[in-house]
């Protein structure tokens, strides 16, 4: 967890904003509580993730800040939520209305549509919904902490989208703040504008992806916070033209050393990667034999004798020369987010603590 400590600290060194530590998807794969722990140590004030079941979750590990919750059905457990002290998002007047039933005074924030079309409600609703907050906290049903937006293109510095959705986002403020409502929190930027668009921060970011080492706009001096090894569990010796795999996608150019690795797509290894895949081993880079099956692939050894048990590296931060969790998203034409949140339930996690000599945590 040292990576996640020192990400941390490099994020609040870019910005005067608080910083929320958004630990969605089990912490981006890394694991929600660990990850959450420590950037809270690092400094993190606040902590966010989608679902109300993850937020409780948060609270049952005994993490106490403020705690965000903003992706929900109107039908979720918003009792528990205020129960627990959870915050919630309001994208919609039928989630107002949801939420202003359930028992308790409710924190939320209001979430306004700032370009994506996605979660928000859309600028045309959005004096009506705050029009209907201010009266369900007059009622003392609510009270409105805070107004949340997110930029679409924040991975392009400069893109015409940011500024036209910080204008939108001001707009939304200031339409609230007409509205009668002060709230203390209003939050637009996620982890590429946090890196990139200081002009977005507002009073608090959310970080998520940079916080394990994924930076979204490959300018900054984040550190990944991961590593994935495996066993090689058998060796065989091949003669050439052996083919491999699935479909025989793979045939062996000369006599080779061929090993298994047991994990696969089931795991959350990309199968369309495995063209152009490789894995470290014994120090070197290796190449796919044959396609990602569920739960194994084959690599291509060459004359190395090497033996089951030895350990292969599917990736990690690059400091060895092992492939990287952005090489690997390249090779499956993806993003590194889909990568890390795909990870399964059969690997197991060794987290590694902060100001531990080895930085990164791992999966095996």
């Amino acid at each position: 967890m040292t990576a996640v400590t020192h990400n941390v600290r490099l994020l609040r060194r870019r910005t005067e904003a608080g910083l929320m530590a958004v630990v969605k998807a089990d912490g981006f794969g890394h694991g929600a509580v660990d990850v959450a722990r420590t950037a809270i140590a690092a400094g993190a004030g606040w902590l966010g993730v989608t679902s109300v079941h993850e937020a409780v979750a948060l609270r049952d590990a005994g993490l106490r800040v403020p705690v965000l919750s903003w992706l929900n059905p109107v039908d979720a457990d918003f009792g528990t939520a205020v129960r627990r002290g959870v915050d919630l998002a309001v994208p919609s007047r039928d989630h107002l209305d949801a939420i202003t039933r359930a028992d308790g005074l409710a924190r939320v924030h209001l979430h306004l549509d700032t370009g994506m079309a996605r979660d928000g409600t859309p600028p045309e609703a959005w004096l009506d919904l705050c029009r209907r907050a201010s009266a369900a906290e007059r009622d003392g049903r609510i009270r409105v902490v805070g107004v949340m937006g997110h930029l679409a293109c924040a991975e392009t510095p400069g893109h015409p989208a940011n500024a036209a959705g910080r204008r939108l986002f001001e707009w939304g403020v200031a339409t609230a703040r007409g509205a009668g409502l002060r709230p203390a929190v209003r939050h637009l930027a996620a982890s590429a504008a946090t890196l990139t668009e200081p002009r977005s921060h507002f009073d608090l970011v959310r970080v998520g992806a940079a916080l394990v080492g994924i930076d979204p706009t490959g300018t900054n001096a984040l550190r990944t916070a991961l590593r994935l090894t495996a066993p090689i569990v058998a060796v065989r010796r091949v003669p050439a033209g052996t083919p491999v795999g699935y479909g025989h996608a793979w045939h062996a150019a000369a006599a080779t050393t061929l090993g298994l690795v047991p994990i696969g797509y089931g795991d959350g290894l990309p199968r369309n990667a495995w063209a152009r895949a490789e894995v470290q081993v014994r120090g070197r880079r290796r190449r796919l034999a044959g396609r990602i099956s569920m739960d194994q692939f084959v690599v291509d050894l060459g004359d190395d004798p090497v033996r089951p048990g030895e350990i292969a590296t599917v990736f990690g931060p690059g400091d060895a020369g092992e492939p990287t969790l952005s090489e690997w998203a390249g090779w499956a034409d993806t993003i590194a987010h889909e990568l890390v949140t795909g990870l399964g339930p059969r690997l197991r996690r060794h987290v590694i603590p902060a100001g531990h000599s080895d930085s990164h945590g791992s999966l095996t």
